[in-house]
């Protein structure tokens, strides 16, 4: 007669993966369930190992949530299965810069998900001219490196929706992302990229009020391919020049992207007054245009206003590679 031992698995093992329902979450959305998703987060942080938040089904009401590191784990999963939502009022989170941030985190994969800002109040305000809150982007990589998102939704950003500011960081990458927002939402740029190097953005469809993806100062080895953009304000580099010391733009691949119905399609917002910052080394190549008002364009002056006739920022290496066809 042969012995099989059984050894049921330990409480360290079992703990690698931490459901946000586990802390107290209430997928009702109505419930507000920040602190349990931040306290799932702790848990996944300081784990030795590999681990995961684990968000299922079901709409789940957060206010603000800031995910910090450094984390004791390099390796963290952050799996939605549902929808995340901000508050209905946008005044709640409205001058709080942020909805949701990670921030010093060092190996983090973010997987599917909604995550819905609820901005639409804020735009509605905005475009009467009162006096309102600048808005909070949907979601921020701030000082972070190596780091994956992928089938994530972005719908209804206040503000910019997916921000990507390093800052010593590197090695990001979007895959199947999907960022949605009215035509007439403000300042909703659908992808923001600057002060950050190794970035890639791949087979994403972006509709937004403004620029679908942004590049701004201090962005460098960055590589954008197969987007589909409509509606928005097309693919941007810049505002630049915009302060006399301004770090600048380069090394960005734009290729196989579609734009329909859009403002622009590819474009260096560039004010006309004496700066540092810089472009060197951008290949803009297979752009597909329909309806698009601005195919390809090159300056920056909104409303005409204070803008000086001499443009003294630098673009060297600029390629265009095939026609763009309105």
């Amino acid at each position: 007669m042969t012995c099989i031992a059984f050894f049921p698995s330990s409480p360290a093992t079992m703990a690698a993966q931490y459901d946000v329902v586990s802390w107290g979450a209430r997928a009702d959305g109505k419930t507000d369930s920040s602190k349990s998703f931040l306290s799932a987060w702790a848990s996944a942080c300081s784990s030795s190992g590999a681990s995961t938040v684990y968000v299922p089904k079901g709409s789940y009401c957060v206010k603000t949530a800031a995910f910090n590191g450094p984390c004791k784990s390099s390796s963290i999963t952050f799996k939605i299965n549902g929808t995340l939502l901000a508050p209905s009022d946008y005044g709640v989170i409205g001058n709080s810069a942020n909805w949701i941030i990670f921030h010093h985190v060092t190996g983090l994969n973010v997987y599917g998900g909604t995550l819905n800002g609820q901005g639409s109040g804020l735009w509605a305000c905005k475009n009467t001219g009162k006096s309102c809150p600048d808005g909070a982007t949907n979601l921020e990589f701030s000082n972070s490196k190596n780091i994956i998102v992928s089938g994530l939704s972005s719908v209804n950003s206040q503000m910019f929706h997916i921000v990507i500011v390093i800052s010593g960081g590197e090695n990001v990458k979007l895959q199947g992302v999907k960022v949605t927002a009215s035509r007439a939402s403000p300042n909703t740029d659908g992808i923001h990229v600057s002060q950050s190097t190794g970035v890639t953005i791949l087979n994403s469809r972006i509709g937004t009020g403004d620029d679908c993806v942004s590049i701004g100062p201090g962005a460098s080895n960055l590589w954008i391919e197969n987007i589909v953009c409509v509606p928005g304000h097309g693919i941007s580099i810049g505002s630049l020049g915009q302060n006399l010391h301004e770090a600048g733009v380069q090394n960005v691949t734009v290729k196989t992207v579609a734009f329909t119905g859009t403002q622009n399609g590819v474009r260096i917002k560039s004010w006309a007054r004496p700066s540092t910052g810089f472009v060197h080394n951008v290949l803009f190549q297979y752009a597909i245009m329909n309806n698009v008002e601005n195919p390809i364009i090159i300056d920056h002056c909104p409303n005409n206003n204070g803008c000086p006739a001499q443009v003294h920022t630098q673009f060297n290496n600029l390629k265009c590679s095939r026609h763009a066809r309105n």
